[in-house]
């Protein structure tokens, strides 16, 4: 059940030697051309592994609204492919210059407040999606570096509570939650940590509490991990690095209460060798086999 971002360095490598993964997962944006080499490399991909589509650029929570010609490629692309799943974030990323003027793509994924109406504007925007795509949507969780004054919900109420009214599915990221409760922390150093017993049970707290606080009813479709960067006085998600093991913690959290659920390993800077994306599969997949083993034992 574990996968990897599939990125440009690994294209031709991957298809050589198909290792043994359970999916690949592509940012969507990259192939919304329906011909040329993207199209074809993502062809010979999707015949060799089932693929899931996240998208960075829908900005769902974009109180402007949705791009029409951005959703028309994203059904397009799914439609030719039939990916295993369909993602993308809470956030929002396009604004109007002015009233009733052009609007700005930020090209970036900006927090959204926690509040009735952003829940409202997010929800009727999933929504859209959904009913275009005839499938659910899977909506993933922020690395934020500002929070808004205004809430009604805590965060994981706010991702309940969408997933309730809009029938989504969620998309949880670990390592943004870690990165998350790291720079609420001050962004301490890994030594201090590793130094400070009690401050890495309050960082695995944090973690963990998000994810017991959301509904159980709640679906939860994919898991990422990743890698992230302490920058001094900020830490960065930044996808460049091995999981870290308080992640692999949290991790081994989720898999607890959820079992066996896909799980993608992200790397999208200083990208390594294949081998290095396999090898860090493989620890996931060690977490679900004992997850598995124990519920055997169990039953």
């Amino acid at each position: 059940m574990t996968g990897i971002g599939w990125r440009q360095p690994h294209y031709a490598e991957l298809l050589q030697q198909r290792p043994a993964l359970d999916f690949l997962e592509v940012h969507s944006e990259n192939f919304f051309a329906a011909g040329g080499a993207a199209a074809e490399v993502l062809r010979q991909g999707r015949e060799a592994y089932p693929i899931s589509l996240h998208g960075v650029g829908l900005g769902l929570g974009s109180a402007a609204g949705l791009d029409p010609w951005h959703l028309d490629q994203l059904d397009a692309l799914v439609r030719r492919i039939d990916p295993v799943r369909v993602s993308d974030h809470a956030c929002f990323a396009r604004v109007p210059l002015q009233p009733g003027g052009p609007v700005l793509h930020a090209a970036d994924l900006l927090p959204l407040p926690f509040t009735h109406d952003s829940l409202q504007t997010l929800v009727r925007q999933v929504q859209q999606v959904q009913e275009r795509l005839r499938r659910p949507l899977a909506v993933e969780n922020l690395s934020a570096y500002v929070r808004w004054n205004q809430a009604d919900w805590s965060e994981p109420d706010f991702f309940t509570e969408l997933a309730r009214r809009s029938g989504c599915h969620l998309l949880v990221d670990v390592n943004n939650l870690m990165v998350n409760a790291l720079n609420d922390a001050g962004a301490p150093a890994a030594e201090d940590i590793a130094a400070q017993p009690a401050l890495a049970a309050r960082l695995h707290a944090a973690c963990t509490g998000w994810l017991d606080a959301l509904g159980h009813d709640v679906i939860v479709a994919e898991i990422h991990l990743a890698g992230h960067a302490h920058a001094g006085e900020i830490v960065i998600d930044d996808h460049g690095s091995r999981v870290s093991a308080s992640v692999w913690a949290v991790y081994r959290h989720a898999v607890r209460r959820w079992g066996t659920l896909p799980a993608l390993i992200e790397w999208d800077t200083d990208v390594p060798e294949l081998s290095v994306l396999h090898s860090e599969a493989a620890i996931a997949d060690s977490y679900l086999l004992d997850a598995t083993m124990r519920e055997c034992a169990h039953d």
